[in-house]
């Protein structure tokens, strides 16, 4: 299995996926409930909210528990078939099989959208165009939520895909090419990110004014205020 973006589809999905978070160490944890917190500190009770890799649904039930309506789509069909067993408490939250990258909604449906956990490079998309569509759904005055890796989480980073390796949930860390926030498998697996200068030139291409911002530690954050 070589196409990374075809990790999230089949290879790493559903209950694999899940293994992930289960054996996640304690710093890590620690960084999956800040950034949560974060996107919950920019819900209100009138929203409806749309997340960008929803994968089994981690998180959506918590943003169900704050927001009007919350859909959450992804392009693996056994993620989404483990989220629907696992959100029958959620009746405002809602699954969809999609792409990130060429959304099916008109414009300026929601009042957040939200793509965390470095999604925007997980995704192997072109993230111009994720943002530019993440935009254009988003409703005037909304808020569009993205987050990567922050530099200073990368030894956490390193001990988390460490143990994921271990249970062969990715394939084997190549430690030779592995360095500079990129962490690569021996089977063809890369994980990378983008950092802060690389939101803000993103961001400016597209005429957008993004805030900035690190959280915890471990996560840096790009939010757009789309224009009224």
């Amino acid at each position: 299995m070589t196409d990374t973006a075809g990790y999230y589809v089949d290879g790493l999905s559903a209950e694999r996926l899940r293994k992930c978070y289960e054996v996640a160490p304690p710093r890590v944890r620690g960084y999956l409930e800040a950034e949560l917190s974060h996107v919950v500190d920019h819900i209100r009770s009138s929203d409806c909210v749309l997340e960008l890799g929803c994968g089994y649904g981690r998180i959506l039930d918590k943003l169900a528990a704050k927001a009007r309506t919350v859909v959450g789509i992804d392009t693996s069909p056994l993620s989404l078939e483990l989220g629907g067993s696992l959100l029958t408490r959620s009746p405002n939250c809602h699954l969809a099989a999609m792409n990130a990258a060429t959304l099916g909604f008109a414009d300026a449906v929601f009042d957040v959208v939200v793509c965390i956990q470095n999604g925007i490079s997980a995704f192997k998309v072109d993230p111009q165009t994720l943002i530019r569509e993440s935009v254009r759904v988003t409703k005037p005055g909304g808020t569009v939520l993205f987050s990567t890796y922050a530099n200073k989480f990368w030894n956490a980073r390193l001990e988390w895909f460490s143990l994921q390796a271990e249970h062969r949930l990715i394939g084997e860390i190549d430690w030779q090419q592995t360095r500079d926030g990129v962490i690569v498998c021996k089977d063809g697996f890369k994980a990378t990110t983008i950092g802060p200068d690389g939101f803000r030139a993103l961001c400016s291409s597209l005429g957008l004014e993004p805030k900035i911002e690190e959280v915890n530690g471990s996560s840096v954050f790009c939010e757009i205020r789309v224009s009224s």
